[in-house]
């Protein structure tokens, strides 16, 4: 929910094209943030005296920590691996700021 409110606030829209415009645009934002936003884990937490030390993993994507995980199915690693070679995170990104400000723009969205 955090990831979707830093993108487009508290606004409220209610017409349907600004409905699909959304549907749209958390489509593309999904991917982006997947596969390219690093994230940092939390590993623990250390309680020294009255304070608390975060140890934090080293950043990677969601993307790279699912393929390091013993979990996912070959299958799913080479979905994973042939989505991942289709995206062009410079087009992501316009595409992203594009459909962003069509949504934003009173009387367009």
């Amino acid at each position: 929910m955090s990831v979707v409110r830093r993108l487009v606030g508290y606004r409220r829209f209610h017409m349907r094209r600004q409905v699909d415009s959304l549907n749209q645009l958390y489509g593309r934002y999904r991917l982006y943030v997947n596969f390219f936003l690093p994230v940092m884990k939390l590993q623990e937490k250390i309680r020294v005296g009255s304070h608390v030390k975060k140890v934090y993993d080293r950043p990677q994507t969601p993307y790279a920590r699912t393929l390091a995980s013993a979990e996912i199915t070959e299958a799913g690693r080479r979905t994973l691996k042939s989505q991942y070679a289709k995206l062009d995170v410079v087009q992501l990104k316009a595409e992203i700021e594009t459909l962003l400000d069509a949504l934003l723009t009173p009387g367009v969205g």
